[in-house]
Protein backbone atom coordinates (compact mmCIF):
# COMPACT_ATOMS: atom_id res chain seq x y z
CA UNK A 1 0.00 0.00 0.00
CA UNK A 2 1.47 3.47 -0.97
CA UNK A 3 2.23 6.13 1.37
CA UNK A 4 -0.99 8.02 2.54
CA UNK A 5 1.09 10.89 3.16
CA UNK A 6 2.18 11.32 -0.30
CA UNK A 7 5.19 13.34 -1.12
CA UNK A 8 4.55 17.00 -2.95
CA UNK A 9 4.64 16.93 -6.85
CA UNK A 10 8.12 16.56 -8.30
CA UNK A 11 6.99 19.64 -9.45
CA UNK A 12 6.37 21.51 -6.24
CA UNK A 13 9.97 20.39 -5.00
CA UNK A 14 11.60 21.82 -7.69
CA UNK A 15 9.86 24.98 -7.14
CA UNK A 16 10.93 25.21 -3.97
CA UNK A 17 14.57 24.01 -4.53
CA UNK A 18 14.37 27.07 -7.11
CA UNK A 19 13.11 29.58 -4.81
CA UNK A 20 15.36 28.54 -2.03
CA UNK A 21 18.56 28.66 -4.33
CA UNK A 22 17.49 32.49 -5.15
CA UNK A 23 17.18 33.62 -1.86
CA UNK A 24 20.84 31.94 -1.19
CA UNK A 25 22.15 34.14 -3.92
CA UNK A 26 20.58 37.13 -2.67
CA UNK A 27 22.21 36.47 1.13
CA UNK A 28 18.97 36.42 2.62
CA UNK A 29 17.80 34.34 5.57
CA UNK A 30 14.19 32.69 5.75
CA UNK A 31 13.59 34.84 8.30
CA UNK A 32 14.62 38.26 6.15
CA UNK A 33 12.54 36.65 3.15
CA UNK A 34 9.28 35.77 5.11
CA UNK A 35 9.48 39.52 6.46
CA UNK A 36 9.03 41.17 3.09
CA UNK A 37 6.34 38.55 2.28
CA UNK A 38 4.93 39.46 5.23
CA UNK A 39 5.08 35.49 6.24
CA UNK A 40 6.60 34.06 9.26
CA UNK A 41 9.30 31.92 9.18
CA UNK A 42 7.40 28.46 8.93
CA UNK A 43 5.43 29.42 6.12
CA UNK A 44 8.33 30.36 4.35
CA UNK A 45 10.19 27.18 5.00
CA UNK A 46 7.47 25.29 4.31
CA UNK A 47 7.39 26.73 0.81
CA UNK A 48 10.78 26.00 -0.08
CA UNK A 49 10.16 22.29 1.25
CA UNK A 50 7.09 21.71 -1.00
CA UNK A 51 4.84 21.82 1.53
CA UNK A 52 2.65 24.70 0.71
CA UNK A 53 1.06 26.24 -1.93
CA UNK A 54 2.42 29.50 -3.64
CA UNK A 55 0.79 31.39 -6.04
CA UNK A 56 1.98 32.97 -9.19
CA UNK A 57 1.46 36.45 -7.75
CA UNK A 58 3.61 35.05 -4.28
CA UNK A 59 6.10 33.90 -6.98
CA UNK A 60 6.69 36.63 -9.26
CA UNK A 61 6.82 38.93 -6.06
CA UNK A 62 9.26 36.95 -4.08
CA UNK A 63 11.76 36.90 -7.11
CA UNK A 64 11.24 40.71 -7.56
CA UNK A 65 12.69 40.79 -3.96
CA UNK A 66 15.69 38.51 -4.32
CA UNK A 67 16.69 40.88 -7.53
CA UNK A 68 15.51 38.02 -10.71
CA UNK A 69 15.37 40.14 -13.35
CA UNK A 70 15.44 37.36 -15.98
CA UNK A 71 11.67 37.44 -17.58
CA UNK A 72 12.10 33.78 -18.97
CA UNK A 73 13.15 32.38 -15.31
CA UNK A 74 10.04 34.38 -13.92
CA UNK A 75 8.00 33.07 -16.34
CA UNK A 76 9.13 29.28 -15.78
CA UNK A 77 8.70 29.53 -11.89
CA UNK A 78 5.52 31.21 -12.41
CA UNK A 79 4.05 28.41 -14.74
CA UNK A 80 5.58 26.03 -12.12
CA UNK A 81 3.78 27.36 -9.32
CA UNK A 82 0.32 27.35 -11.88
CA UNK A 83 1.18 23.62 -12.47
CA UNK A 84 1.93 22.62 -9.61
CA UNK A 85 -1.29 21.51 -7.73
CA UNK A 86 -2.93 20.09 -10.92
CA UNK A 87 -3.70 16.53 -10.86
CA UNK A 88 -1.53 14.38 -13.67
CA UNK A 89 -3.39 13.46 -16.41
CA UNK A 90 -2.44 9.52 -15.45
CA UNK A 91 -5.06 10.43 -11.98
CA UNK A 92 -7.64 7.83 -13.35
CA UNK A 93 -5.54 5.48 -13.27
CA UNK A 94 -5.91 4.20 -9.83
CA UNK A 95 -3.24 4.30 -7.26
CA UNK A 96 0.65 4.55 -8.50
CA UNK A 97 3.62 5.25 -6.15
CA UNK A 98 5.10 8.32 -5.59
CA UNK A 99 8.15 7.30 -7.94
CA UNK A 100 5.93 6.41 -10.80
CA UNK A 101 4.13 9.53 -10.60
CA UNK A 102 7.29 11.48 -10.68
CA UNK A 103 8.55 9.32 -13.87
CA UNK A 104 5.31 10.32 -15.25
CA UNK A 105 5.47 14.17 -14.98
CA UNK A 106 8.83 13.97 -16.37
CA UNK A 107 7.88 12.35 -19.26
CA UNK A 108 5.44 15.27 -19.30
CA UNK A 109 7.71 18.48 -18.97
CA UNK A 110 10.95 16.45 -20.91
CA UNK A 111 12.32 17.74 -23.76
CA UNK A 112 14.62 14.31 -24.41
CA UNK A 113 15.78 11.38 -22.84
CA UNK A 114 18.26 8.84 -23.68
CA UNK A 115 17.81 5.32 -22.50
CA UNK A 116 20.47 2.23 -21.79
CA UNK A 117 18.38 -1.05 -21.06
CA UNK A 118 20.38 -4.26 -21.02
CA UNK A 119 17.48 -6.61 -20.91
CA UNK A 120 14.06 -4.70 -21.36
CA UNK A 121 12.67 -2.61 -24.67
CA UNK A 122 12.60 0.97 -22.55
CA UNK A 123 8.62 1.78 -21.18
CA UNK A 124 8.26 4.19 -23.87
CA UNK A 125 8.58 1.59 -26.74
CA UNK A 126 6.55 -1.40 -25.19
CA UNK A 127 3.60 -2.61 -27.37
CA UNK A 128 0.31 -3.80 -25.57
CA UNK A 129 1.13 -7.35 -25.17
CA UNK A 130 5.48 -6.87 -24.61
CA UNK A 131 3.93 -4.65 -22.01
CA UNK A 132 1.51 -6.68 -20.44
CA UNK A 133 3.93 -9.51 -20.09
CA UNK A 134 6.74 -7.72 -18.41
CA UNK A 135 4.17 -6.38 -15.96
CA UNK A 136 2.96 -9.49 -15.32
CA UNK A 137 6.18 -11.03 -14.58
CA UNK A 138 8.03 -7.35 -12.43
CA UNK A 139 4.76 -6.11 -10.65
CA UNK A 140 5.16 -8.96 -8.32
CA UNK A 141 2.98 -7.40 -5.41
CA UNK A 142 0.22 -6.39 -7.87
CA UNK A 143 -3.74 -7.55 -8.47
CA UNK A 144 -4.47 -8.31 -11.57
CA UNK A 145 -6.86 -5.30 -12.06
CA UNK A 146 -3.95 -3.15 -10.92
CA UNK A 147 -2.10 -4.56 -13.63
CA UNK A 148 -4.30 -3.74 -16.28
CA UNK A 149 -4.35 -0.56 -15.55
CA UNK A 150 -0.48 0.06 -15.60
CA UNK A 151 -0.09 -1.37 -18.94
CA UNK A 152 -3.28 0.71 -19.94
CA UNK A 153 -1.05 3.37 -18.73
CA UNK A 154 2.03 2.56 -19.47
CA UNK A 155 0.62 2.73 -23.58
CA UNK A 156 -0.83 6.08 -22.39
CA UNK A 157 2.35 7.17 -21.59
CA UNK A 158 3.78 6.81 -25.11
CA UNK A 159 1.87 9.83 -26.53
CA UNK A 160 4.52 12.15 -25.09
CA UNK A 161 6.15 10.79 -28.62
CA UNK A 162 3.58 12.06 -31.06
CA UNK A 163 2.89 15.22 -28.67
CA UNK A 164 2.20 18.99 -30.81
CA UNK A 165 4.37 20.76 -31.42
CA UNK A 166 7.02 19.10 -29.56
CA UNK A 167 7.43 15.69 -29.29
CA UNK A 168 9.59 14.02 -27.16
CA UNK A 169 13.03 12.81 -28.78
CA UNK A 170 14.21 9.71 -27.89
CA UNK A 171 17.74 7.68 -27.87
CA UNK A 172 17.65 4.08 -26.55
CA UNK A 173 20.67 1.50 -26.50
CA UNK A 174 18.89 -1.64 -26.33
CA UNK A 175 20.76 -5.25 -25.01
CA UNK A 176 21.10 -7.67 -27.60
CA UNK A 177 19.46 -10.08 -24.74
CA UNK A 178 16.10 -8.10 -24.51
CA UNK A 179 15.49 -8.83 -28.08
CA UNK A 180 15.65 -12.36 -27.06
CA UNK A 181 13.60 -12.44 -24.42
CA UNK A 182 10.56 -15.30 -24.92
CA UNK A 183 6.78 -15.20 -22.78
CA UNK A 184 3.94 -17.62 -23.02
CA UNK A 185 2.59 -15.40 -25.33
CA UNK A 186 4.50 -16.33 -28.24
CA UNK A 187 3.16 -13.55 -30.47
CA UNK A 188 3.89 -10.81 -28.20
CA UNK A 189 7.75 -10.18 -28.79
CA UNK A 190 7.69 -10.53 -32.41
CA UNK A 191 5.05 -7.58 -32.61
CA UNK A 192 7.12 -5.62 -29.85
CA UNK A 193 10.58 -6.03 -32.41
CA UNK A 194 8.61 -5.56 -35.59
CA UNK A 195 7.36 -2.32 -33.66
CA UNK A 196 10.47 -1.74 -32.91
CA UNK A 197 12.12 -1.94 -36.24
CA UNK A 198 8.68 1.21 -37.30
CA UNK A 199 9.73 3.30 -34.75
CA UNK A 200 13.39 3.19 -35.04
CA UNK A 201 13.18 4.95 -38.28
CA UNK A 202 10.78 7.69 -37.18
CA UNK A 203 12.46 10.93 -37.01
CA UNK A 204 13.88 12.17 -33.30
CA UNK A 205 14.03 8.35 -32.44
CA UNK A 206 16.86 6.58 -32.42
CA UNK A 207 17.62 2.88 -31.16
CA UNK A 208 20.78 1.03 -31.38
CA UNK A 209 21.14 -2.63 -30.06
CA UNK A 210 24.82 -3.57 -27.87
CA UNK A 211 25.57 -6.93 -29.31
CA UNK A 212 26.51 -9.52 -27.09
CA UNK A 213 29.87 -10.24 -27.69
CA UNK A 214 30.53 -6.14 -27.55
CA UNK A 215 33.29 -6.72 -24.41
CA UNK A 216 33.09 -4.55 -21.98
CA UNK A 217 30.87 -0.83 -21.28
CA UNK A 218 29.94 1.23 -18.60
CA UNK A 219 26.80 0.01 -19.39
CA UNK A 220 27.85 -3.22 -17.37
CA UNK A 221 26.53 -1.50 -14.30
CA UNK A 222 23.04 -1.51 -15.29
CA UNK A 223 20.46 0.70 -17.22
CA UNK A 224 19.68 4.17 -16.37
CA UNK A 225 17.96 6.63 -18.62
CA UNK A 226 18.91 10.50 -18.76
CA UNK A 227 16.54 12.93 -18.94
CA UNK A 228 16.83 16.55 -20.82
CA UNK A 229 14.68 19.36 -19.97
CA UNK A 230 14.04 23.56 -21.43
CA UNK A 231 15.99 26.07 -19.35
CA UNK A 232 16.25 26.02 -16.82
CA UNK A 233 15.84 23.01 -15.56
CA UNK A 234 18.41 20.98 -15.17
CA UNK A 235 19.02 17.45 -16.59
CA UNK A 236 18.57 14.14 -14.24
CA UNK A 237 19.24 10.68 -14.41
CA UNK A 238 16.66 7.66 -13.39
CA UNK A 239 17.50 4.33 -11.87
CA UNK A 240 14.27 1.97 -11.96
CA UNK A 241 14.12 -0.96 -9.92
CA UNK A 242 11.56 -3.14 -8.76
CA UNK A 243 9.91 -0.24 -5.96
CA UNK A 244 9.55 2.23 -8.84
CA UNK A 245 12.44 4.44 -9.48
CA UNK A 246 15.33 7.25 -7.77
CA UNK A 247 16.32 10.28 -9.54
CA UNK A 248 20.14 11.62 -9.50
CA UNK A 249 20.36 15.02 -9.71
CA UNK A 250 23.32 17.37 -9.40
CA UNK A 251 26.08 18.12 -12.27
CA UNK A 252 28.78 16.19 -11.21
CA UNK A 253 26.85 12.69 -10.72
CA UNK A 254 24.75 13.42 -14.33
CA UNK A 255 27.59 14.39 -16.11
CA UNK A 256 29.08 10.65 -15.14
CA UNK A 257 26.41 8.77 -16.92
CA UNK A 258 26.40 11.35 -19.62
CA UNK A 259 30.01 10.16 -20.22
CA UNK A 260 28.94 6.77 -20.10
CA UNK A 261 26.16 7.68 -22.14
CA UNK A 262 28.43 8.34 -24.92
CA UNK A 263 30.78 5.46 -24.42
CA UNK A 264 27.77 3.00 -24.72
CA UNK A 265 26.88 4.26 -27.95
CA UNK A 266 29.99 4.16 -29.25
CA UNK A 267 30.53 0.39 -28.39
CA UNK A 268 26.64 -0.64 -29.85
CA UNK A 269 26.14 -1.09 -33.24
CA UNK A 270 24.53 1.96 -35.84
CA UNK A 271 21.47 2.42 -36.41
CA UNK A 272 21.33 0.89 -39.29
CA UNK A 273 23.21 -2.20 -38.07
CA UNK A 274 20.89 -2.66 -35.49
CA UNK A 275 17.88 -2.69 -37.13
CA UNK A 276 19.18 -5.34 -39.41
CA UNK A 277 19.85 -7.44 -36.14
CA UNK A 278 16.44 -6.73 -35.19
CA UNK A 279 15.00 -7.73 -38.39
CA UNK A 280 17.21 -11.11 -38.02
CA UNK A 281 16.22 -11.87 -34.40
CA UNK A 282 12.82 -11.35 -35.34
CA UNK A 283 12.67 -13.99 -38.17
CA UNK A 284 15.26 -16.82 -36.79
CA UNK A 285 14.07 -16.62 -33.16
CA UNK A 286 10.46 -15.14 -33.14
CA UNK A 287 8.89 -16.50 -36.54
Amino acid sequence: MPNQRARPTLRRRRLGEQLAARRDEAGLSLEDAAALMGWDKPTMSKIENARRHISTKEVEDLLGHYGVTDHAFIGAMSALARDAGKKGWWAGFGTLGDSYQDLLSVDTDAEAVRFFSPNLIPGLLQRGAYARQVINASAITRTDEDKDALSRLRLARQSVLERSPNPLRLWAVIGEAALHQRFPDHTAMRDQLAYLLEVSTRKGITVQVMPLDCGGHPGLAGMFSIVSFPSPWPTVVNLENLRGGTFVEGTNDVTIFEEAFEQIVATAQSPDESRETIKKIMEEKHS
